[in-house]
């Protein structure tokens, strides 16, 4: 790629000649003499081979070639601008990224509430999101490759804030075995169907979580492939309540009728890397994880 030929502050004087509405007004608000800001647009347009401007009396114009490379110019001044701010900003602490890894079970909506309130407030900090299932998400955070993590498991040696609890429940699709059964059902009614089982992300001491006493059972990848799987009527499984709403309030799904433990409650908390000091755009995304979003009526 070619050097550019044109200087970020060439731009801005086309742009401060256009936006003052000619070269006196223009070098009046830039604090440069009118021959010096003459010059300047003068050899831009040597330099590009365009005419950028052309003179209507007493008022600078625009040529068509020169509205369409000061468009694009704006958004150029305006990054390098951006990038000035964040450079200023990591000189001060603020982080240039923060890595979180979520528990793929912790809902959704949540999450994007959060991200999309950091938005505004993240003043360029990128965001690298992972999801981990189970021990998936302790090991990451263990090996510090990841700044925060929301997890459902308790995290040995971390201390977590508690975030919101997550309702896990027993179904099957609605014209299962099971429910033909119309009744209680016991461990001993379950032993003998297929069950569906989410596999554990980690990979040193993976995590069985959950009742897993099927002697038939089918371990996948995710939970959306476990709750596809499940109303298509491939077996039954907990799975958490804001990932099948849809199914449950059509009745594709329906919760079965357990003796006991039909309904598990996970509660979630959200840890830090305390091996790593926490930068101010770190402490922001944890105070907005720790702020529930607002009712809705």
């Amino acid at each position: 790629m070619k050097n550019p030929r044109v200087t970020l502050e060439q731009w801005r004087t086309l742009q401060a000649v256009v936006d003052h509405g000619g070269f006196a007004q223009a070098a009046e608000g830039l604090h440069r003499s009118q021959s010096s800001v003459s010059y300047t647009v003068a050899r831009m347009q040597e330099q590009l081979g365009v005419p950028l401007l052309r003179i209507e009396g007493r008022k600078a114009v625009l040529t068509d070639a020169g509205e369409v490379l000061l468009r694009r110019s704006r958004q150029l001044v305006s990054q390098a601008g951006q990038l000035e701010e964040l450079a200023q900003q990591m000189e001060q602490g603020w982080e240039a990224e923060v890595r979180l890894v979520v528990d793929a079970a912790y809902p959704n909506a949540l999450l994007v509430h959060t991200l999309t309130e950091f938005m505004p407030r993240s003043r360029g900090c990128r965001i690298r999101l992972r999801e981990e299932v189970l021990s998936g998400v302790e090991e990451v955070l263990k090996d510090g490759s990841a700044d925060l993590a929301v997890s459902g498991l308790n995290i040995t040696g971390y201390l977590g804030s508690e975030l919101c609890a997550v309702e896990f429940i027993a179904v099957a699709r609605h014209d299962h075995p099971l429910h033909r059964l119309q009744r209680k059902l016991s461990v001993q009614d379950l032993q003998g169907h297929m069950q569906v089982v989410v596999r554990d992300s980690g990979q040193r001491q993976p995590r069985d979580a959950g009742w897993l006493g099927a002697e038939q059972r089918w371990t996948v990848g995710s939970l959306a492939t476990s709750v596809a799987f499940v109303s298509s009527g491939l077996g039954f499984a907990w799975l958490p309540r804001h990932m099948m709403e849809r199914e449950l309030e059509d009745g594709t799904l329906r919760p079965l009728p357990l003796v006991q433990g039909s309904i598990r409650r996970i509660l979630f908390h959200l840890y830090t890397n305390h091996a790593k000091p926490l930068g101010p755009a770190t402490r922001i995304l944890m105070e907005l994880f720790r702020t529930p979003p607002p009712q809705t009526a």
